[in-house]
């Protein structure tokens, strides 16, 4: 599916953890993957993409957050030509409304209502490079649902 090596491999974690169910698979993959391109050294796409999706994987909220951060730092880092050429049917704008959700949820989960809040507001800012497509969808539901939840807590 992608030209680019690593990138396959972490959407071969991503298929673990989502469509196999298999958390603890996915997390050790992502973790072999993380020491293969040097960390927070790497290529600054396979970053935010891995640190992304090692951030679902984590039983604790504070790693969680972690890894949600070091995708966001590394999303600054990345250029529209990388993603084309790994074949990410994405811009890098298309990264940050789904970055901004993930941390809104674990600021939401640690009780940290304002930082939730501001992510997601960053999130809808940004939502409009998406389109309506199943993953535009995927992430403007998440939005709604974490708004109300928002909205529940106060």
């Amino acid at each position: 599916m992608y030209p680019d090596d690593t990138m396959a491999r972490i959407g071969e974690g991503v298929e673990l953890h989502h469509r196999r169910g298999e958390r603890d698979a996915a997390r050790e993959l992502f973790a072999r993957i993380w020491a293969d391109i040097g960390g927070e050294q790497g290529d600054p796409l396979h970053v935010c993409v891995l640190a992304h999706s090692m951030a679902d994987v984590q039983d604790d909220v504070h790693e969680e957050l972690t890894w949600d951060l070091r995708a966001l730092a590394a999303a600054d880092r990345v250029t529209d030509e990388r993603v084309a050429g790994a074949g990410v049917p994405l811009s890098v704008a298309g990264l940050y409304p789904s970055l901004h959700l993930n941390l809104s949820e674990c600021y939401r989960k640690l009780g940290d209502l304002d930082g939730a809040r501001e992510h997601l507001q960053r999130a809808r800012d940004e939502i409009h490079v998406l389109g309506d497509d199943d993953y535009g969808r995927l992430i403007k539901d998440g939005l709604e649902r974490i708004a109300k939840q928002l909205d529940e807590a106060t």
